[in-house]
């Protein structure tokens, strides 16, 4: 079998510990501690956020986008695909190194998204881009740490309590979407974000192009049209 080999570790920010980009042969994996965040030969429910997304921006030939958390690429390069020429799309990462293994070993994958004339990369935390937001964006995808029930990173709740939804609520423009991943449902979740306003949809899909782990993506509508 052919051994993992340990490319690069980042610190993140706050209380979130260690961050491990590993490769095995053509594989690549994120780790949190013994965690495995993300792997390259796994993304079908990471396209699948944007892609639910998209579609209900399909009318809106200049949508706006925020992407909380960079990842692979996954969403971005979905999310790009989906879109207009016209489409902008701000991503929000915390950890800088990310970025740099996305440009570096893993630029292959994911390089040239990055390079799109129709996104622009904000290091740093993405409540910070939410919070600081009023009517902003048509979508919010947000992929960070393992959902609302956050594992690796103790500041990422205050993306998803009443606070921070209520938020993303005001960051949206009327009618906006806000995409929520999760390796996992939660009623709690769910009813927090009805309570925040929003029009709740919750979509089972499967952690890469139909087989593997169930995974859940949120989609919440805020109140209006566009």
């Amino acid at each position: 079998m052919i051994p993992w080999v340990h490319l690069g570790t980042a610190k993140v920010p706050g209380s979130g510990g260690e961050l491990r980009l590993m490769r095995r042969g053509a594989e690549f994996s994120i780790m949190s501690g013994a965690i495995e965040l993300m792997n390259s030969r796994v993304s079908g429910s990471e396209q699948a956020l944007a892609d639910l997304a998209c579609r209900r921006l399909e009318d809106c030939p200049c949508a706006r986008l925020l992407i909380g958390g960079f990842g692979m690429g996954f969403t971005l390069r979905a999310a790009l695909g989906g879109l207009g020429p016209q489409a902008q799309v701000v991503v929000g990462e915390l950890v800088p190194e990310v970025l740099t293994w996305a440009r570096g070993p893993m630029a292959h994958m994911s390089a040239a998204c990055l390079e799109d004339p129709r996104v622009s990369v904000r290091e740093g935390d993405v409540s910070t881009l939410i919070a600081t937001a009023k009517s902003a964006y048509d979508a919010i995808l947000l992929d960070v740490d393992n959902g609302p029930e956050g594992l690796s990173r103790r500041e990422n709740d205050r993306l998803y309590n009443r606070a921070g939804l209520a938020a993303a609520r005001e960051a949206l423009r009327p009618g906006g979407v806000l995409a929520v991943w999760s390796g996992a449902p939660s009623a709690r979740f769910s009813q927090r974000l009805r309570d925040a306003g929003f029009a709740v949809e919750e979509v089972g899909v499967r952690a890469n192009r139909g087989r593997g782990a169930r995974h859940v993506i949120w989609l919440g509508t805020a109140p209006g049209s566009r």
